[in-house]
């Protein structure tokens, strides 16, 4: 187990760089092996960073995923878990979801009592990240999953308290999540009054369909921004991002 390792220092140079990073979510719940193995070659083509992958529920074969993905990028490979099971040392990183908006304790610290034994015989960079969901408009699996209510889109201030007392716990990274498929993203609002009042990387995923809401969420002070569905579906194409 490495904590914070080089791709967090990567992810820290291209922040101070000010350089706009995109990561791509793959969820192998979503996709064939076949399918994940053409996607990987179009993003390894691409201009995107990283490529994450994780889904609420992980009826795939986790480490037969991120095997084909390797094998067709050198983009390096991060676990989204959703659970203490998504684990892998295929995988050259794991963010470590503490979901601080909620008030389960299972996604708090439980499900990372239960994965740390494992992660400490692994070769895997563990990145903490404070996991804080945002209202997008419908019920997402997350929402349902981990049995928590999002922060109201609408409550800015919120989303800023949460992710400044991650900060103060020691949490490296904060992750504003609309969740997958949700009707709208993440506020600019919000995420520009997260980033005027935290240090660490930001990161900003969820209901983002097209370029410009993309760019939007860079020029609200995103580090990084997440983009899953929208490829699925084909409503953006990867090769945009050269």
């Amino acid at each position: 187990m490495i904590l914070n390792g080089n791709i967090y220092t990567t992810i820290l140079r291209n922040c101070q760089e000010h350089r706009r990073q995109l990561a791509v979510l793959i969820d192998p719940d979503k996709q064939s092996l076949g399918e994940t193995v053409a996607f990987a070659r179009e993003i390894e083509a691409s201009s995107a960073d990283y490529v994450f992958v994780g889904s609420s529920y992980m009826l795939g074969n986790l480490d037969h995923c991120i095997e084909a993905i390797k094998d067709n990028t050198q983009k390096p490979v991060i676990i989204f878990p959703g659970h203490a099971s998504h684990i892998s040392e295929k995988a050259d990183a794991i963010l470590m979801l503490s979901l601080i908006s909620g008030r389960n304790p299972e996604f708090l610290i439980g499900n990372h009592v239960i994965a740390a034994a494992s992660l400490m015989q692994m070769d895997i960079e563990v990145i903490s990240t404070g996991y804080v969901l945002v209202d997008g408009g419908r019920t997402t699996s997350v929402e349902y999953v981990s049995n928590t209510r999002p922060i109201p889109a609408d409550k800015p201030d919120l989303a800023v308290a949460t992710a400044v007392a991650g900060e103060m716990l020691g949490l490296h990274m904060t992750y504003l999540e609309a969740g997958s498929g949700a009707l709208n993203p993440v506020p600019d609002k919000m995420v520009a009054a997260v980033r005027r009042c935290t240090k660490s990387p930001l990161i900003v995923g969820g209901g983002l369909r097209n370029i410009e809401s993309i760019n939007q969420k860079y020029e609200a002070g995103a580090d990084i921004v997440v983009v899953g569905s929208a490829f699925e579906k084909k409503e953006l194409q990867i090769n945009q991002f050269k």
